[in-house]
């Protein structure tokens, strides 16, 4: 199971999720914010195209999210110690 898990994404499957992101930017109604989501997700699929370790994109965005989580324990964390 763990060697399914680590299986890079066909082209297909990116192009597919660039699509769907570019898509989802559309939905937008601030223009500045649909711009910025658009340019934000073109920037991001042409500096990371090299990128084809999954595992390395993963830590990659566990980086970047614990930049910007919140301070804040969520509900099911502070069930979890609860318990």
């Amino acid at each position: 199971m763990a060697s399914a898990a680590a299986k890079a994404p066909s082209r297909s499957e990116v192009f597919s999720l660039f699509r769907s992101l570019l898509r989802t930017a559309r939905d937008f109604s601030d223009y500045n914010m649909r711009e910025y989501m658009k340019r934000r997700t073109i920037d991001a699929f042409r500096s990371n195209g090299g990128l084809s370790d999954p595992q390395s994109v993963a830590k990659r965005q566990a980086i970047v999210y614990s930049l910007y989580a919140p301070k804040v324990k969520s509900v099911m964390e502070l069930k979890r110690l609860k318990s």
